[in-house]
């Protein structure tokens, strides 16, 4: 494999790279004249079903309001003990306040691990959060090769 720099993930890798949830960014695609909209996000992984969950906040006078509904990617890189790892995942994001509480994604999501994340500049608890779920269309994951 020399000169290769990285390989595909099987999805067992995959999965135990993504673990129950951990930190990416989250892409919402723009126009084709603007640039895309990026927020760093805590998630929730779900591997049975490849879900994601999300707890998303919309301040006022920032842009998540206005690119919600554009399709997104989300970006989770790490390193591991044999190197880097990463995954890209792309789709829709879907509120889970559209769905019924007794539906199997809205049940995921109490058996996932979103961290929380202190950014912000009044207490958590005052803050509205809206809860979501990427059920990707493709997924891929990479790792690095070892020299």
């Amino acid at each position: 494999m020399k000169g290769l720099r990285w390989v595909n993930l099987t999805e067992p890798e995959r999965n135990e790279f993504l673990g129950k949830g951990g930190t990416g960014v989250l892409t919402f695609g723009t126009g084709a004249d603007e640039s895309p909209t990026a927020f760093p996000v805590s998630y929730g992984y779900a591997a049975e079903g490849g879900t994601f969950y999300f707890r998303l906040s919309f301040p006022p006078g920032t842009s998540k309001e206005d690119v919600i509904d554009n399709p997104v990617t989300l970006v989770v890189y790490g390193e591991t003990d044999e190197g880097w790892r990463s995954v890209v995942a792309r789709g829709p994001l879907e509120p889970l306040s559209d769905l019924p509480e007794d539906s199997i994604t809205v049940q995921q999501m109490w058996a996932v691990k979103i961290p929380t994340v202190d950014i912000f500049d009044r207490p958590r608890d005052e803050i509205p959060f809206q809860d979501f779920c990427l059920d990707p269309e493709t997924v891929t994951g990479r790792k690095s090769v070892p020299d």
